[in-house]
């Protein structure tokens, strides 16, 4: 599933239209309370450079593969997975290169399925056919062999879709096992073609949501994975969502694994290789929540911040403390003890780091960092999202905004200033 998601988040939040704010009051969001009451003004981002990167990199895999440049794709891939190089998202350039590339295919597939008047076998399997013919054509290029199987296990959760075990019709059963086993008998070549491949490595990250089976090594593999690609956060958050024991793990584990990811990339991250593995892990169990090391979690912001300043982390960080942990509030004691402490941070986060606002950033925090949320319309969704920032924000200031004061961000930090 982690691979569904990332593509789905790849996909979905690319805006039709960028957001194209800049520095000038014109382009300052703004927020009035009270006729008496001070202004909130805070300047919004300009056109995030993750989501431009991130759509031209997908476009441009795509138009490789609809024009059969495969050998500039694989050249373009393996270039970019050896230098580790990602959008300013985080998100791997050669992960972006295979998923423009096989989305025809998985699209066409999506479609036929939404519209079961429109089925037909051709719809279904003959975009992954010509897929396997290229893959056929250079036997020996582990790049093309990962977009086919990568195309499998997409169409593998096309066809799991959203219904129970019990409810899920066996045709869709049969059919999703069919593409993770070709997806599993793929994988081999691959690791053995680039075996310091973190796409490689990934993927068989992605191919274990499909397998549960009870001598899964989920640990080692994201192990593995980290230790190729140790600067992405995106692995850490992904490997502590799998250790809840709702996936492959046990919060033991999740504990024990986030400590030891800590110790591996300290000198990388500080303590933010704990934060990162129970980053998105506490946000979505209570019981993972409530057995936090807090201290150490909060510790690991500090240190997170103080490797990565830039805005984006900070607007990041800042809506996952002030939106994303308030989300399972009122369900477990112990756990809402835990999200109070995380919630605080973004006092000092927002106060102290904040010179500008990521409306896109704050829109996917306020939906749990949910990468298969479906957007309709990107600017309605940033929209939201500023909203929600806004009010956030606005919160923490409550008292200088009421005494009449401005509250304004600045590149240089926050003013406060008489109305």
């Amino acid at each position: 599933m982690f691979r569904f998601f990332r593509a789905r988040q790849a996909r979905s939040s690319l805006p039709s239209r960028q957001i194209t704010q800049d520095m000038r009051a014109a382009d300052c969001a703004v927020a009035a309370g009270l006729p008496d009451a001070g202004q909130l003004n805070i300047p919004l981002a300009r056109a995030c450079a993750g989501d431009l990167v991130g759509r031209d990199t997908i476009e441009l895999g795509r138009t490789l593969a609809r024009q059969d440049r495969w050998a500039e794709l694989s050249r373009q891939m393996r270039a970019a997975d050896e230098s580790r190089t990602t959008a300013p998202d985080g998100m791997p350039i050669a992960d972006l290169l295979a998923f423009g590339a096989r989305s025809d295919v998985v699209l066409a597939v999506e479609h036929a399925l939404s519209d079961g008047a429109a089925l037909s076998e051709y719809d279904l399997l003959g975009g992954i056919s010509e897929l396997e013919d290229e893959m056929r054509a250079q036997p020996d290029d582990p790049m093309i062999a990962l977009v086919v199987a990568l195309a499998h296990i997409d169409l593998a959760w096309a066809w799991r879709g959203t219904a129970t075990d019990a409810n899920l019709p066996p045709l869709h059963r049969s059919r999703c096992a069919a593409h993770f086993d070709r997806a599993a008998a793929l994988l081999p070549k691959c690791r053995a073609a680039a075996s310091d491949s973190p796409l490689v490595a990934a993927t068989g990250c992605a191919l274990m949501a499909g397998q549960r089976k009870a001598d899964l090594r989920v640990a080692d593999e994201y192990e593995r994975l980290i230790t190729l690609d140790p600067h992405n956060q995106r692995h850490m958050r992904a490997m502590g969502t799998h250790l809840l024991p709702r996936w492959f793990g046990s919060y033991e584990e999740l504990e024990v694994q986030a400590l030891r990811n800590a110790a591996r990339t300290c000198g990388i991250w500080g303590a933010g290789g704990y934060t990162w593995v129970q980053f998105d892990a506490i946000a979505l169990d209570e019981e993972a929540c409530a057995r936090l090391d807090v201290e150490y979690f909060l510790e690991g912001l500090h240190d997170i911040l103080h490797r990565r300043p830039d805005q984006q982390t900070v607007n990041m960080l800042s809506a996952y403390c002030a939106t994303t942990i308030q989300g399972g509030l009122g369900l477990n004691d112990k756990a809402d003890l835990v999200r109070s402490q995380i919630h605080k941070a973004a006092n000092w986060l927002i106060r102290d780091h904040m010179t500008e606002l990521h409306p896109l950033i704050w829109a996917h925090a306020a939906s749990g960092f949910n990468n298969s949320v479906r957007i309709n319309s990107a600017e309605r969704f940033a929209a939201r999202g500023q909203r929600q920032a806004l009010r956030a924000i606005g919160d923490l200031f409550r008292e200088e905004l009421r005494s009449g004061m401005d509250v304004t961000f600045t590149p240089s930090g926050l003013r406060l200033s008489e109305h």
